[in-house]
């Protein structure tokens, strides 16, 4: 008898229990491993109310005080949060699953292979955009390109290479949101990522640089289709500059109090890296803040903990029963604060978190199966292979921004 899909279902469903796959969501993205969850995020959308302001009807003279009671309230907004979505599928084909019949563990193995890495990916999206803002850039380009048969980008920030990845299908923009779509010769507005240059921060894609090209130092890279799709992670929440009037964030003006509304901003860049830390600390314990949570990428962390000496103190984080992270204790005026490296971070900023005012939303697991109706492994249509589809629905929220700092390094 020949191994047919469901019996090759029942064996996935066996192998791959919640345990495993989230052991392989978190191991090596801290903010989204230690981040609360929230994951019944149903509905249309998910409201934050938040009080930023008490009704003003105080004063020494009594019609003072009546008089701005009459005219004052407390002010309150909520932040309207609707979910974003992010897929990642894992394809196999026939032969491969024929080939594997009567040998469980290379059977295994195989299927593994794909569906290990289609978790990874979609993971490492999910944590990678948690730290950017909703437009789901990945990087800068620092110059233009060389007219060359492959393009060759160089990086603005060397550090943010570990967001790419081979086969990578990259596209880029002048800006964010809005702005122009840029071309390499003149039409093509769209490459694969051919090679990565880990050590030189560049990447390779696969198509000719022409003098018709428009990229240009500055432009921002994405992958195809994540432009404007991505969740609004920790750059999102905590801009780096305050918002002006009109901002708009779910719904909320964030200009009428930027630190309350958007977090404290704080400019550490020409300071000691503990210095700073402590000093954005500070500013937060003013607001109200008890922040317990640094991260920033391994370039700082190094730095930070070259600088301690022999006064750095370690700390061992656990997620879970078999997922730790070490990180570097220190000391703010509301308490201890641990300094978690995570490579997903921005280089030259951090992100002190009052941690538990933040809250990953999703419908069901961050990362889950699309099995609706019942099948984790579906038929290709057009190939004689299989399907295995994971996706994510979901947001970042935060009921306390006031309590949070973004810190320039």
């Amino acid at each position: 008898m020949s191994l047919d899909l469901t019996s090759f279902d029942a064996a996935l469903k066996q192998h791959y229990t919640d345990d495993m796959v989230q052991n392989l969501v978190y191991r090596d993205h801290p903010l989204l491993a230690m981040m609360p969850k929230y994951e019944e995020f149903g509905g249309r959308n998910l409201p934050i109310p938040l009080l930023y302001g008490n009704p003003q009807g105080r004063s020494a003279t009594f019609s003072n005080a009546q008089t701005r009671g009459a005219a004052t309230n407390s002010e309150l907004v909520d932040f309207v949060l609707t979910r974003v979505k992010d897929y990642s599928i894992a394809t196999i084909d026939n032969e491969t699953l024929e080939a594997s019949k009567g040998n469980k563990n290379a059977f295994m193995e195989a299927a593994t292979t794909e569906i290990d890495g289609a978790i990874d990916v979609l993971s490492r999206s999910i944590a990678v955009k948690m730290y950017r803002d909703s437009s789901g850039y990945l990087g800068q380009v620092s110059a233009e390109p060389a007219v060359a048969a492959s393009t060759v980008i160089t990086l603005t920030e060397a550090e943010e290479i570990t967001s790419f990845e081979i086969g990578m299908d990259i596209v880029i923009w002048s800006a964010k949101t809005a702005g122009t779509q840029k071309n390499f010769d003149g039409s093509t507005t769209s490459g694969l990522i051919t090679a990565v240059d880990r050590d030189a921060g560049s990447i390779t894609i696969g198509v000719a640089y022409t003098a018709s090209g428009t990229i240009a130092a500055n432009d921002f890279l994405f992958v195809a289709g994540d432009r404007g799709n991505a969740i609004s992670g920790l750059e999102g929440w905590l801009p780096n500059t305050a918002p002006t009037g009109g901002d708009s964030f779910f719904g909320v003006d964030r200009s009428l109090d930027t630190t309350r509304l958007a977090g404290v901003r704080y400019d550490g860049s020409a300071q000691p890296i503990e210095e700073a830390l402590i000093d954005a600390a500070s500013r937060l314990g003013r607001e109200g803040g008890k922040p317990d949570y640094v991260f920033m990428n391994y370039a700082k962390f190094a730095e930070l903990e070259k600088s301690l000496g022999s006064k750095v103190q370690y700390t061992e984080l656990g997620v879970t029963a078999d997922v730790f992270f070490r990180g570097i204790l220190i000391h703010g005026p509301r308490g201890p604060i641990r300094v978690v490296p995570d490579q997903n971070c921005q280089a030259d900023q951090a992100y002190m978190l009052t941690l538990k005012s933040f809250k990953l939303y999703s419908l069901g697991k961050a990362v889950r199966v699309i099995d609706s109706d019942g099948l984790q492994m579906l038929r290709q249509a057009s190939s004689d292979g299989v399907e295995v589809r994971y996706g994510f629905y979901g947001q970042v929220g935060c009921r306390a921004p006031g309590w949070n700092a973004y810190v320039n390094l």
